[in-house]
């Protein structure tokens, strides 16, 4: 995999990255970020539901749970 920025949501089950940035815009934001999902933060992606929605993250030493769509508006950089 590339080392470039790409979406949270690109990111496979057993992946892992760094956060980049995160889309203000996006519903939900300001709580993940509250959760500790901030810039230069490193996750973990470690499962999706079968249908792909929600993808549980390792964040920070816990798991947390988000949606598609808010993952869709974090940039990260795979590492």
């Amino acid at each position: 995999m590339s080392d470039s920025p790409v979406s949270l949501s690109e990111i496979m089950p057993g992946g892992s990255a760094s956060v980049v940035a995160m889309d203000p815009s996006i519903a939900g934001m300001q709580r993940l970020q509250e959760m500790g999902l901030l810039p230069g933060t490193a996750v973990k992606v470690v499962r999706r539901a079968p249908l792909g929605d929600p993808i549980e993250l390792e964040v920070r030493g816990y798991k947390l749970s988000i949606r598609k769509a808010e993952a869709a508006g974090v940039t990260v950089r795979p590492t």
